[in-house]
């Protein structure tokens, strides 16, 4: 069969990302994360809309659709892994969802870590008692076609932020960031140091300890003081 422009099956990167790597970044912060990352990158713009009980992190499939279409989203369910992160570039736009309870149960039958929707979804009430992560743009009562056209496992936009097939997806309350894997290991040693840094600094804090003197400084400085 030719390959259809906008509407074909890639083949999936080989990235390997480990379950203990993983592991690590679900125990971070976005926030953290993002000043590793010179604060970069990322987009907090995707509400979570599931029962949040810790950090989501996961290898990213994604996958590219036209708006208000679910046939490529439906056959990424059918092929994800576990501690797969579906990653959905919608466009962002309604007026139809992508997802809803039944596509929620698949993804909780699959083992997947979570979804991230630059679109909209629906059973809102439903997604909001399960713990699987669901990351959207926003809610839209009306159903999803199943025409296509769509890719998978191609590069993908969501709200500005690059996702490239075999990144790790983590997400929070603060928002969502894409780690590529080849630098992840670099990375986690800096939110690791960052994570220290902070709590020295929340301790000297508690300890009536802090050092607040750079805030004059600075003011002196620029000539306010």
């Amino acid at each position: 069969m030719s390959k259809i422009q906008g509407f074909h099956i890639h083949s999936r990167p080989s990235t390997v990302v480990s379950d203990a790597l993983l592991a690590r970044y679900r125990g971070f912060q976005v926030a953290n994360i993002s000043d590793a990352m010179s604060r970069t990158t990322g987009t907090s713009s995707l509400k979570p809309f599931h029962k949040r009980e810790g950090g989501l992190a996961g290898r990213a499939l994604t996958v590219r659709t036209r708006p208000g279409d679910n046939l490529m989203v439906h056959h990424a369910i059918d092929t994800c892994a576990p501690g797969d992160v579906i990653v959905v570039d919608a466009g962002g736009v309604g007026p139809n969802a992508i997802i809803g309870e039944i596509m929620l149960a698949l993804l909780i039958a699959r083992g997947a870590a979570g979804i991230v929707i630059d679109g909209l979804i629906r059973d809102s009430d439903t997604i909001g008692q399960h713990s699987l992560a669901v990351y959207a743009r926003g809610v839209a009562h009306r159903g999803p076609y199943k025409d296509g056209p769509g890719e998978l496992h191609v590069p993908v936009t969501i709200d500005g932020m690059v996702v490239h097939p075999g990144d790790i997806v983590v997400g929070d309350g603060d928002g969502l960031l894409a780690v590529p894997p080849e630098e992840a290991e670099d990375i986690a040693a800096r939110v690791e140091a960052i994570e220290r840094i902070e709590a020295d600094a929340l301790q000297a804090i508690a300890e009536g300890r802090a050092d607040r003197s750079w805030v004059e400084r600075t003011l002196r400085e620029k000539g306010v003081l």
